[in-house]
């Protein structure tokens, strides 16, 4: 296992030498000029200049760059040219709410999946496998900002049960029932898409195990289908699942985004458009990249635990 994980290592740290080169040279190509914008319209040339020279915009890219990636290596991820204040505070208040909203999401969508995946194969109804066939379709048809109008119509507005948007006011841990109700629609809204991307995945999965021979000969024996699936196909089934939940990880921070928008929540999306829109590049700059850095890592996690589970993947991976 550690000689695959090395070998995959260099790889996930190409990645993110790419990710990083890309991310601040296209941000260089959007226009505008965070100096123009901090000096303000009426400044003077020699006034912008010296913000510039003071942002530190009047050297190389290329030096821009060896500056930024040096402080990013030593977690020293300077100030804010707009927002204010250190990115580093901007970005650990605005982290630990996309993190903790994304983990709902996520807890929901495996909770989600695997119960129908489970109830559709143990009980394989025609009534049961259209209703569940029904609910993937919609989850993943309905767009994310429709869904998350529709549950803010429903219940914020004409049931007025929950909060329509924002985070706790007290913090998640000082009150968890408030907490939940607060959590409740974004969560709804970012994870139905995944839970059903995984149902789909992990049913098809669990369906081929249960035409493996020796299920058919386990069932001959009179084993009943339900100890057949859950202590048998479920377990053999899993790797497959760990591949589709890196991929949809990916997804759920890419939802964030936008249902952060719709829910008025402020974590990582919420900071990512405040920092397009007012081109402070910094910020941006360093948001993205930890976007970047949260999907690799949680991809090599997926290989690494495929791996563990698969040994053929492993062998593979070290010849």
């Amino acid at each position: 296992m550690v000689r695959y994980l090395v070998h995959r290592v260099p790889s996930a740290v190409a990645v993110l030498v790419l990710a990083s080169l890309l991310i601040f040279f296209v941000l260089r190509l959007v226009p505008g000029d965070p100096a123009t914008t901090l000096a303000g319209p009426d400044a003077s040339p020699e006034s912008i200049a010296a913000v510039r020279h003071s942002l530190g915009l009047d050297r190389s890219i290329p030096a821009q760059y060896i500056a930024w990636i040096g402080g990013v290596l030593t977690f020293d991820l300077g100030r804010s040219y707009v927002l204010g204040g250190q990115i580093a505070d901007l970005v650990g208040d605005a982290l630990l709410n996309t993190v903790v909203l994304t983990a709902a999401a996520l807890v929901l969508a495996l909770v989600v999946s695997l119960v129908l995946s489970v109830a559709v194969v143990v009980w394989p109804t025609r009534w049961l496998t259209g209703l569940v066939g029904a609910f993937n379709t919609l989850a993943v048809a309905l767009p994310t900002f429709v869904t998350g109008v529709l549950l803010v119509l429903l219940f914020a507005v004409l049931l007025p049960l929950l909060p329509a948007g924002g985070v706790p006011p007290d913090g998640f841990w000082a009150r968890p029932d408030i907490s939940v109700q607060y959590l409740a629609l974004p969560t709804v809204c970012l994870g139905l898409p995944v839970a059903a991307a995984l149902t789909r995945f992990l049913t098809e999965a669990l369906r081929t195990e249960m035409r493996q021979p020796y299920i058919l000969t386990a069932r001959a024996l009179g084993v009943s289908r339900w100890n057949l699936v859950t202590r048998s196909a479920l377990r053999n089934a899993l790797p497959t699942m760990l591949t589709i939940l890196g991929l949809q990880t990916g997804q759920l921070l890419g939802g964030a985004v936008l249902v952060e928008a719709i829910f008025a929540w402020p974590g990582i999306g919420q900071l990512i458009e405040q920092g397009i829109s007012r081109r402070d590049y910094p910020v941006v700059q360093v948001l993205l990249l930890i976007a970047v850095s949260v999907f690799v890592i949680v991809q090599l996690a997926t290989d690494v635990a495929h791996a563990y589970l698969d040994p053929r993947i492993r062998i593979g991976g070290q010849s």
